[in-house]
């Protein structure tokens, strides 16, 4: 059963070996979620459905007096069509397909044998597909698509990962960590800050890919209403298109040619691709950290790591991760790019385009999976995170100059840069710089108490509840809208 309640079906006929993506054979048990909702069997569905609540919304506006339902139970069975929708009616109208080459042509028909069976219904049939075009149909087919995988699966997955670097931030956020800005020595922060950092521009992304609008339109072969008021010039169209569309869930966009242009899906993808580029940096941050010790993986029974050098734990989860994340960003991009563009009021070159949407999808789940499974597997080592930032104390330089600013004395940042640039610092060295410097005494001794464990600023507090410091940077409260 799907989320919304209607039938789903078996999908698991495919041998994986036999399939030609990846997303089908080696990585389809990460995807299944999305299985009814972007594939050809879900593009049917959510067809059939628009199809069907047209025919419906045309029988509930009294100003169309030749279509009239009589009967509760007459709506509830042409509800049921695509309710109840099945992978033998996907298979049926691809039957009809078969003859008529039109993919939407196909539906109308399906649809319109469904309704003929409806007991006292067969006589209007002809309102089924009424003065629409098939992109009146396949614009309001994909953002229900769209609509669905963000609810139901993107925005989920997306929430898991903000999650996890939120629990990991908080339980980490007291352990001093050495900062590198250029791959080198920088002021000292903690392992939790650093993932708040992430968890917290991944929210942004978040955020604004859920507030995003899904676009429609329902207004005929040019975006003009031509049919619809050569056959009732009476009728308020703008009036009676707009109540259709959201009563989807989608916004009516007015003005548009043959096709909704698309803009929305475009501005969708790429928020999509900032959201996934966040997720690329934390990755390849992660990687290195592993790299240089910061991280171990647990090791699982029966692994391999490597197939000649029996020692190795791979980073291979987060390297999966980095690989997907390139594939969908490369698909998402073109469709960005592309979807816009169609030649005078319509061409065709999108159609192929836009059944890539799952595949775009698919790549980013098995991405935000792969982290997460990464993730799952990490054990901080905080002995070499301490022994990487004992080592350099030059770091407090910083703090150094700072002081000396504050009490006016002359050319503080170039007296240290000369004493410490270039040079790694012990906690000896620190003590004989901090002894040639004419600082206050009592600042003096303070600053031979500081150590790099020590200068974190607000890093831990920062990191010890991101995600409400995250809601009081926007002016909210815990319990407001």
């Amino acid at each position: 059963m799907n989320a919304d309640g209607t039938a789903s079906p078996d999908t698991t006929g495919l041998d994986p070996l036999l399939a030609i993506t990846s997303l089908d054979g080696r990585y389809a048990s990460k995807v299944a979620s999305l299985n009814t909702i972007v594939s050809e069997y879900g593009l049917l569905r959510w067809r059939v459905q628009v199809e069907c609540c047209w025919f419906l919304h045309l029988a509930r506006s009294p100003e169309i007096r030749e279509l009239t339902l009589h009967s509760d139970a007459q709506e509830k069975s042409v509800t049921a069509i695509y309710e109840k929708f099945s992978l033998a009616d996907a298979s049926r109208i691809k039957a009809i397909e078969a003859t008529t080459n039109h993919d939407v042509k196909a539906v109308e028909y399906f649809v319109k044998a469904r309704i003929a069976e409806i007991d006292g219904l067969a006589g209007s049939i002809e309102f089924v597909h009424f003065a629409c075009t098939s992109e009146d149909i396949n614009n309001l087919a994909y953002g229900l698509m769209l609509l669905s995988a963000r609810a139901e699966v993107l925005l989920p997955q997306m929430q898991q990962l903000i999650s996890a670097l939120d629990r990991m931030a908080e339980a980490n956020a007291d352990l001093p960590m050495l900062s590198r800005t250029h791959g080198q020595p920088a002021s000292p922060t903690t392992l939790g800050k650093e993932l708040a950092n992430v968890s917290a521009r991944l929210a942004r992304q978040r955020d604004q890919f859920e507030k995003l609008a899904g676009l429609g339109k329902m207004n005929g072969a040019v975006g003009n209403f031509n049919a619809h008021v050569a056959a009732y010039p009476d009728v308020d169209w703008q009036q009676l298109s707009r109540a259709f569309v959201t009563s989807l869930g989608l916004e009516l966009n007015p003005y548009t040619t043959q096709i909704e242009p698309h803009d929305y899906i475009a501005e969708w993808f790429h928020t999509l691709m900032r959201f996934n580029q966040v997720l690329l940096d934390f990755d390849r941050d992660i990687w290195a950290y592993i790299a240089i010790d910061y991280f171990k993986q647990r090791k699982v029974e029966g692994e391999t790591g490597s197939s000649t050098m029996p020692h190795k734990v791979n980073p291979i989860d987060f390297e999966n991760s980095e690989g997907n994340i390139g594939v969908a960003g490369a698909l998402l991009d073109h469709m960005a790019s592309k979807l816009p563009i169609s030649r005078w009021q319509r061409d065709l070159s999108d159609s192929t385009v836009l059944r890539n949407i799952g595949s775009a999808l698919g790549h980013c789940v098995v991405a935000y999976q792969a982290t997460l499974k990464g993730m799952s597997r990490l054990e901080v080592n905080p002995e070499a995170i301490r022994r990487d930032l004992n080592s350099s104390w030059e770091v407090l330089g910083e703090a150094v100059q700072t002081i000396m600013r504050r009490h006016g004395m002359p050319e503080p940042y170039e007296q240290l840069k000369e004493l410490t640039r270039g040079r790694q610092m012990d906690e000896a060295l620190y003590q004989e710089v901090l002894g040639k410097l004419k600082i206050p005494e009592s600042e003096k001794a303070a600053l031979a108490e500081l150590t790099p464990a020590a200068y974190l600023g607000l890093a831990a507090p920062l990191a010890r509840k991101p995600e409400t410091v995250r809601r009081n940077a926007h002016g909210l409260r815990d319990g407001a809208d």
